[in-house]
């Protein structure tokens, strides 16, 4: 049995979406492959569980039959760490993931284990990615983003941490390349890499589509109660207008899917974004959705307009500005009901990951 371990040289390179896109593009490939993610930390309640999010993602799009607890056998909820430099034993982790893997290995051809970011990451409980590549017998995979200087250093730092801990290194996948700088940082990396005696297995170039959070994203994200509108939480979100502006201005800064942010007492900019959508008054004129902020609200007259919309209107007792953080600051990770991103993904992986040189490099 095959084991590929997937770690990326810091947080939001892609390695869930390059996770996501790999399990469904190797399994047209391999008719028995599963996932795991030993060690995770973001997680959600799933099945009386708390279970790493991307377990759950990869578990529902893949329909894998796994338990989800064995797919992640070890969660860091907060105070995990104290307790473990407390009052820990690494024995007891290591056998919790050894236990899960034998039995999610069985039958299986192939089991891509996504680590928890960069080589080191893990080691305050003494399980870094590194030390569980290994623990598992895995071959890795290394992720970076675009550029040049930055990632290779990067990309020669984790490499050299797997070297200590005896892992093998397959090779690197470079992401979120921006489409002008295609051609040189492929060109450039390459030959960097080669030199180093690093097999650059592919280059993937930034898809702006991926990085558009759904409605109920934002509302999770700003912790925002929903006003109206529950079933447009899945509309996607392009752009964000703050509205803090004379309603002429806003209008003209209304862009296709747009999100408007602005305290719950100015009623000119909602009436006039609340018109805007109704009458259509451009060919690019939507509103993805609206957060009324200061844990204010319009006029009851207003409210019935506000319920009439086809977005919704969520309420939030912060003021515009924190708010608007707290969206800006958010994290998008591809969920099982974004059919076209998990479709993106697959695609991704196919067209710009060399696949018959990586599963040469894992069958070796």
């Amino acid at each position: 049995m095959k084991k590929l371990f997937v770690a990326a040289t810091r947080q939001d390179d892609g390695k869930s979406t390059l996770c996501l896109g790999l399990l469904q593009a190797l399994g047209r490939r391999i008719t028995q492959i599963g996932f795991m993610k030993p060690v995770g930390q973001h997680y959600v309640k799933r099945d009386g569980c708390e279970i790493d999010e991307d377990v759950v993602l990869m578990k529902d799009v893949c329909q894998i039959e796994d338990n989800l607890v064995d797919m992640n056998p070890i969660v860091v909820k907060r105070g995990f760490t104290e307790e473990y430099i407390e009052r820990g034993d690494r024995n007891q982790l290591v056998q919790k993931i050894q236990t899960s893997f034998d039995r999610i290995s069985r039958g299986k051809e192939l089991i891509l284990i996504e680590g928890t970011g960069h080589a080191g990451v893990g080691a305050v409980i003494d399980l870094s990615n590194a030390s569980v590549a290994k623990l598992l017998g895995a071959k890795v995979l290394i992720l970076s983003v675009g550029g040049i200087g930055r990632p290779i250093d990067e990309i020669t730092i984790n490499k050299s941490l797997f070297d200590q801990e005896g892992v093998e290194v397959l090779g690197v996948v470079i992401n979120k390349v921006l489409p002008d700088k295609y051609d040189k940082i492929k060109r450039i990396t390459q030959k960097s890499l080669t030199n180093k005696g690093i097999n650059l297995l592919g280059v993937m170039p930034f898809e702006k589509r991926l990085t558009y959070p759904t409605m109920q994203q934002i509302q999770e994200a700003c912790g925002a109660s929903i006003f109206c509108g529950e079933k447009h939480l899945e509309k996607k979100v392009f752009n964000i207008l703050v509205g803090a502006m004379e309603p002429y201005h806003a209008l003209e800064c209304i862009l296709p899917h747009s999100l408007v942010i602005v305290p719950g007492d100015r009623e000119d900019i909602i009436l006039a974004t609340i018109a805007g959508s109704k009458l259509e008054i451009e060919d690019d004129f939507e509103i993805a959705g609206m957060i009324l902020t200061g844990g204010l609200k319009p006029h009851r007259r207003i409210l019935k307009l506000v319920k009439n919309c086809d977005f919704p209107v969520l309420l939030s007792r912060d003021d515009t500005y924190n708010t608007a953080k707290n969206v800006h600051e958010r994290r998008v990770k591809i969920r099982s009901s974004d059919e076209d991103k998990i479709k993106e993904a697959e695609r991704l992986i196919t067209r710009y990951v060399d696949l018959d040189n990586l599963m040469q490099h894992i069958n070796e």
